[in-house]
């Protein structure tokens, strides 16, 4: 375990050097902008949040007025962990359950570092485990320990239930940072939620055996989740095809809900080093808080 949080902080480190360099050392910008309490009322201007406006005072007809904040001190970071069987997908040395354990690490060092309350949520199709949220080095150790340290009570996936668990638990504006591959159905409307009451990061996690399975002929296909095996013909009606197709087809989905729902959204794939695509997502989060 030592080791390991060795590792993760030499990441976090990396990623702190170069947000210096590039950020004109505004690292932390990816924990900004949950923490607030409110403050004020203000006429709306362009370029406002519409999530920050107050609707019962704009209806009275004197204006629209957006709601202001101070900030919060005791600001809570979550993350929300998918680990469930469609996770362990990818090659023996890097599958997508490792990459977003490895990004849950990294940001966790960060948000401690930065002052940030951190709690855990891992899941399948129910809870996992629940870490509450907490401050300081050992909390970061008991979070990574957590991710690391933990076998699944279950293989199979429930975003929906998830989502809508997370809806009651996480009472007060919060970051939320969910990493998970999203492979599942009728998530939709608990994600809009979660949007409209938190500050939300969605890390979708990829692999290349999703969307480039070669024509093999009949193969046997072993579905974690159900824990049986099905006998898949690849060579037949365009297989692959459909395959590449619904997998590009599904993202382009989830990135559009995303962008409607003002939610940072970072595809990350096994096969990449998780450094430079963190430093993208600082990116994108820097320059949102500007605009705000």
């Amino acid at each position: 375990m030592n080791q390991l949080i060795k590792k993760l902080r030499r990441y976090e480190i990396m990623l702190r050097k170069i947000a210096n360099n590039h950020l004109q050392g505004d690292y932390q910008s990816i924990f900004k902008g949950a923490g607030l309490e409110f403050d004020d009322l203000r006429p709306y201007q362009y370029g406002d949040d519409i999530r920050t406006i107050e609707w019962k005072v704009s209806a009275k007809g004197h204006g629209t007025f957006v709601k202001t904040f101070k900030e919060d001190k005791d600001q809570s970071v979550y993350f929300l962990v998918d680990i469930s069987g469609s996770q362990d997908i990818g090659s023996n040395e890097r599958k997508k359950i490792d990459t977003g354990k490895e990004i849950a690490g990294v940001l966790t060092l960060a948000a401690v570092h930065e002052g940030s309350q951190v709690g855990l949520v891992s899941f399948s199709d129910q809870k996992e485990r629940i870490i509450v949220p907490g401050k300081g080095p050992r909390q970061a150790v008991k979070i990574i320990k957590g991710l690391f340290s933990y076998e699944n009570k279950s293989k199979k996936t429930d975003l929906n239930a998830m989502f809508s668990f997370c809806l009651n638990l996480i009472k007060k504006r919060s970051i939320v940072i969910i990493i998970s591959d999203f492979i599942d159905e009728n998530y939709q409307a608990p994600l809009k939620s979660l949007a409209n009451k938190h500050d939300l990061v969605v890390i979708q996690l990829t692999d290349p055996l999703e969307s480039a399975l070669p024509s093999l002929g009949i193969i046997p296909v072993y579905d974690k989740e159900e824990g049986k095996t099905t006998w898949v013909n690849t060579a037949f009606g365009g297989f692959s095809k459909k395959i590449f197709q619904s997998f590009h087809t599904d993202r382009a989905s989830l990135q559009t809900l995303c962008k409607k729902n003002q939610i940072n959204y970072l595809q990350m794939d096994t096969r990449q080093d998780i450094v430079l695509p963190l430093m993208e997502l600082f990116k994108i989060r820097n320059r949102t808080m500007k605009r705000g």
